[in-house]
């Protein structure tokens, strides 16, 4: 139950129809009363000719209640008629139901908004989440993983956020509103009924304790899936090419043959809460029978005559159904818990790289970027150690090495992508920590190895983070060499790419990037070897779109191919995450060190 403490904090904004679903409940819960039941001792007084002629003498009881009620509906009778009482009776009946359920109706629409608002607030937390994390934990996570908490544990949430709000609040008020009429019709015999109910509670509670470890192994299991999917989604050319659909089927089908097992162990004993609930509430309902009918068999009803016993039979057997729909409610939130414990792992995971909403504003760069001793830790496992660079404005700095070097986490140090472990890194003299994020990275493009593109279309894919203006769209993809090949499309500008630009061939999506830089206009470039993956004419294009995008701009360049790199103005080579050597392409070839080697290498090549 602690952990759905968490989620009133969303409940704020619903304050009224909070009120108003708990006076429509109460009103439901007072209508509820009449039943069939409840009306015999009316009913009797009609057929069996039982009338009440002496008005009888105020007591606090509810003996001189249910006499008085009566007297004066024999009193009606005498004055009218048998079937004008019936009439009232039916009448009676047919307008007390119809007002239950108008207000049950109405507890539901002023319920409605309350449970899916709280849902739909916790989603947009829990994707504003994700989108500042840092991009560190996306490496740890499964993407499959992550959907399935934003997607399954959310709607497992939303499942039993809708049965348990309802549960815990309607059926309470409800179990307490005839708890207290039987108590009032006969507190003796209801304390027997309160040493009976705590056991039925206590066997309910002992069944559903598993349920929680149950759901648990089914989220996992369900993550597991999507993230088998995920990966087949994405590596499809691969496992046909490889002939590894029956290891990759088998490897889902496994899973989800797991998920089935786990599913139904949580379905039998979900299912079991209303059954052994009613059950129960039968054999609580035949001892209070037979220990109050031998009572008044032997005239010891503590005042409770046959007809005032029959009613509180009646009120006792209303107490079932929400005793049931109760137990299923605890059920329900045994399930809840474990899918919001898988959510709150998000929500509740620190932000390594937080912004300074209060920090200064980054609106031009003007002198240098400077690495000041920093090193990076990455699980106490150094990646980079005692960086000492400065990058003035308008050079190009070139970052080669082996795979593992560090080329691109020192890259991410810029954009703030990761937080240095010690030392300093200062844009124009300031700790970039000091500015806001937002307007840092403002100063600051990218283009990766993998074009990462959107299933939408080329026009919105360059204007991504902009908003759109056709003609600067234009002028960005003449400067990429994009705007060829993007008008010998149908549709042009708006020609839907696919999902990550499947409908375009590698050259094209990596040229679409660029664009995306190029409109941004940005003072700072960062070139994640965005070549390395093209054929010789797809690199020939990119490769003068780069060129002429670096032009009077900062750029950061880590590369493979180092063709690419021989005029950048500083190489520097990095090696087990310390920089091994610097200087230009002729100074390093000079040295005849590291970088001449991988020159040579590539050469041979």
């Amino acid at each position: 139950m602690k952990k759905y403490l968490g989620l009133v904090k969303y409940l704020k904004p619903y304050q009224k129809n909070i009120v108003l679903y708990l006076i429509f409940v109460l009103f439901a819960v007072i209508f509820s009363v009449v039943s069939i039941a409840m009306l015999f001792p009316f009913l009797e007084i009609i057929f069996n000719n039982k009338l009440v002629t002496e008005k009888p003498v105020f007591e606090l009881s509810s003996g001189w209640l249910l006499d008085s009620m009566r007297y004066y509906f024999s009193m009606i009778i005498q004055e009218h008629s048998k079937t004008y009482a019936l009439g009232l009776v039916c009448i009676f009946i047919v307008s007390a139901i119809f007002l239950k359920n108008l207000f049950v109706y109405l507890s539901y629409y002023s319920m409605s908004p309350i449970r899916n608002g709280m849902m739909v607030q916790l989603r947009n937390d829990l994707y504003n989440k994700i989108l500042t994390l840092p991009i560190g934990f996306f490496t740890e996570q499964k993407k499959g993983d992550i959907i399935s908490r934003m997607t399954n544990d959310t709607w497992e949430l939303e499942s039993a956020v809708a049965n348990t709000l309802d549960g815990l609040i309607k059926e309470p008020i409800n179990i307490i509103f005839f708890l207290g009429t039987l108590v009032f019709l006969s507190p003796q015999l209801s304390l027997l009924l309160f040493i009976l109910l705590p056991v039925a509670g206590f066997i309910i509670g002992r069944i559903s304790k598993s349920l929680k470890k149950q759901s648990n192994i089914a989220a996992e299991k369900s993550s597991e899936g999507l993230s088998i999917l995920e990966e087949t989604l994405g590596g499809m050319r691969v496992i046909k090419a490889f002939n590894a659909e029956r290891h990759i089927r088998n490897k889902f089908l496994q899973t989800n043959d797991a998920l089935f097992h786990v599913k139904n162990k949580m379905n039998f004993r979900r299912d079991l809460a209303s059954p052994i609930s009613e059950f129960l509430g039968i054999v609580v309902l035949c001892v209070i029978l037979w220990f109050g009918g031998n009572l008044i068999l032997e005239n010891k009803g503590f005042g409770l005559n046959g007809a005032a016993f029959i009613m509180y039979i009646g009120v006792f057997s209303q107490i079932i159904n929400p005793s049931k729909s109760l137990s299923t409610a605890f059920y329900n939130m045994q399930r809840g818990t474990s899918a919001l414990t898988r959510i709150e792992a998000i929500l509740k995971t620190p932000i390594a790289v937080a912004d300074n909403p209060n920090g200064k504003q980054l609106t031009e760069f003007k002198q240098s970027i400077e690495f000041r001793n920093v090193s990076f830790y990455y699980d106490d496992t150094p990646i980079l150690q005692n960086i000492n660079l400065t990058i003035e404005k308008g050079k190009t700095i070139a970052l080669v090495g082996s795979s593992g070097a560090g080329k691109s986490t020192l890259a991410d140090l810029v954009p703030r992508f990761h937080d240095v472990s010690s030392g300093e890194l200062l844009i124009d003299g300031v700790n970039i920590k000091d500015y806001q994020l937002e307007s840092l990275r403002s100063q600051i493009s990218i283009v990766t190895q993998e074009p990462i593109l959107f299933n939408d279309t080329i026009a919105n894919n360059i204007a991504l983070g902009t908003k759109p203006d056709m003609q600067a769209i234009r002028e960005a993809a003449r400067v990429a060499n994009a705007l060829q090949f993007i008008e010998h499309k149908d549709e042009g500008f708006d020609t839907n790419i696919g999902d990550r630009g499947g409908k375009l061939s590698g050259g094209e999506r990596q040229r679409l990037t660029i664009a995306r830089a190029v409109l941004k206009n940005p003072p700072i470039l960062i070139l994640d070897e965005a070549t390395s993956s093209l054929d010789t004419e797809s690199e020939r294009l990119v490769q003068d779109a780069i060129n002429n995008m670096m032009q009077n701009r900062t750029s950061i360049v880590i590369a493979h191919r180092l063709s690419t790199i021989r005029h950048a103005d500083e190489i520097i080579v990095l090696q087990k995450g310390q920089i091994a050597e610097r200087g230009t392409h002729d100074q390093l070839i000079a040295q005849g060190g590291i970088y001449r080697r991988l020159v040579e290498m590539q050469e041979v090549k």
